[in-house]
């Protein structure tokens, strides 16, 4: 076993340098960056602004010596540009300020900038925690400070979401299985094949359009139907949701529980289909075994033999699919959290990509990678522990 954790933790560490390389570089040769979005903002910037943003966020090093930075913070402290060793095609002495200069017209002299890299901000690296900074999104702000800000949102959601499915799905899928093809068991596929092939997005609009949207229209009419926030995590000032009801005061446990309603049913609902459908596939695979028939032959309970011989041997697979929401977690629902406003990490990718703030996007995906590859290495040990036949050397 500790051979195995060895030979698995050297090939962890080879995954995740090469997602960190390749995330690194295609984000960086993707269109976009702190530049892009101040002119999308309509800020003018003179030749001396632009140089400096780009040695702020280090635009004027080679990709190799930025990745370098970003993942080691190795070389440390300020870099003193003034060659072309350092910058590609670029005259000695000499800043880039546009792609397609050509000639020290389109750049700017060292000696009217004399520091372009204040000490002041040094990155360590992310093996050391340092992620670096916000660009567009929080200009300055440290990226893992912003991830952390979004991380319980997620968390309340998305944990609740993976409790309640579980309790709900699981035991569907169990009871389908051994009542095949009764009533029960085409009720629920029906419904499982529903909702697994219902957009996220659909759902939830439709979700809003029921609960928010049509009260609204009919509170002259039927002022006693409820009508449910449609966004957001929490309210900023008091409201009602009927007229027969109290005012609800903003940030309490109502008000967040009432928040949370329609996104948790619709991540709740979807997962269902999911956990049943793989559950009763599973179990039907089990179930026709020749073990769970000679157990039923030496007459034991029907429960017994569901729980002790048939369950635990369905769940082999089953562990496999649950270790890897475990980067779910964090990375969280993004079109769920977009549709319904909620400030977690799903809207915090979307806004991240969307607005080319690559370093608060390269955070997320690297912490959702390593989140990975510890899920699928804590899968494997978990089949140990429920097939004790599984060894590892």
């Amino acid at each position: 076993m500790l051979g195995y954790l060895i030979r698995r933790f050297f090939q962890m560490l080879v995954v995740l340098f090469l997602s960190a390389v390749f995330t690194f570089a295609l984000l960086n040769i993707a269109p976009g960056g702190p530049l892009t979005g101040l002119q999308q903002q309509q800020i003018r910037l003179d030749r001396e602004d632009i140089a400096r943003i780009r040695a702020q966020y280090e635009l004027d090093l080679y990709l190799p010596i930025r990745f370098s930075r970003w993942l080691t913070g190795l070389p440390s402290g300020p870099i003193a540009i003034g060659g072309q060793e350092i910058l590609s095609n670029v005259p000695v002495g000499c800043y880039l300020l546009s792609e397609s200069g050509t000639g020290c017209d389109d750049y700017v002299y060292l000696s009217e900038i004399p520091e372009l890299h204040p000490p002041a901000r040094s990155t360590q690296g992310i093996l050391r925690g340092d992620f670096g900074e916000s660009s567009v999104l929080r200009r300055g702000r440290p990226a893992i400070d912003e991830i952390t800000s979004r991380l319980p949102a997620t968390l309340e959601l998305m944990v609740l979401s993976l409790l309640f499915s579980l309790l709900i799905g699981v035991p569907i899928g169990i009871y389908s299985a051994v009542n095949q093809y009764s009533r029960f068991d085409n009720v629920a596929t029906t419904i499982a094949f529903f909702g697994s092939s219902m957009p996220a997005f659909f759902f939830g609009l439709l979700l809003i359009l029921i609960f928010s949207v049509t009260p609204s229209f009919l509170e002259n009419t039927w002022p006693w139907i409820p009508s449910l926030p449609p966004g957001f995590r929490t309210a900023v000032r008091p409201y009602e949701i009927a007229s027969w009801l109290p005012r609800i005061q903003p940030n309490t446990l109502v008000d967040r529980a009432l928040h949370l309603l329609m996104p948790l049913t619709v991540l709740t609902l979807l997962s269902v289909a999911t956990w049943s459908r793989f559950v009763r596939s599973s179990m039907l695979e089990v179930l026709r075994q020749d073990y769970v028939r000679t157990a039923r032959a030496k007459g034991l309970v029907e429960r017994i033999v569901i729980n002790k011989h048939a369950l635990r041997n369905a769940l082999i697979p089953f562990v496999t699919l649950l270790a890897l929401q475990i980067p779910n977690l964090f990375a969280g629902a993004i079109l769920t959290e977009s549709v319904f406003g909620w400030p977690g990490m799903g809207s915090l990718y979307i806004d991240a990509l969307n607005r080319a703030d690559y370093p608060i996007a390269l955070a997320a995906f690297f912490i959702t990678a390593v989140l990975t590859v510890i899920g699928t290495l804590l899968g494997d040990i978990l089949y140990t522990v429920v097939d004790p036949r599984i060894r590892f050397s």
